[in-house]
């Protein structure tokens, strides 16, 4: 499993989130919402300085954006992709087969 955070994305995640280098991000599962691999369910993220049990996680200019152990069974085998959508002004996720 793998996080790609597109530079668009990584740049929204630093202007309206106000990010800086050594912080870091938590994408976790909501119970409502619905997402192209998991019906009934959506992801969502967090600043989150204090992981509990950090999975998978991926650095970007001394930013950690990361997954949870405990929320891995929303990717089903799929690679998480973050992007950033201009027209929508908002972040966006998309999801690839994993290779593992």
């Amino acid at each position: 499993m793998e996080i790609n955070i597109s530079n668009a994305a990584l740049k929204w995640f630093q202007e309206e989130v106000e990010l800086n280098k050594g912080d870091k991000v938590r994408f976790y599962t909501q119970i409502y919402g619905s997402s192209p691999i998991q019906e009934n369910f959506s992801l969502a993220f967090t600043v989150d300085n204090d992981p509990i049990d950090m999975y998978i996680n991926t650095e970007l200019e001394g930013i950690t954006f990361f997954i949870e152990e405990t929320d891995l069974w929303f990717f089903n085998g799929h690679n998480l992709h973050v992007d950033y959508n201009q027209q929508k002004d908002e972040i966006e996720f998309s999801y690839t087969v994993s290779s593992d």
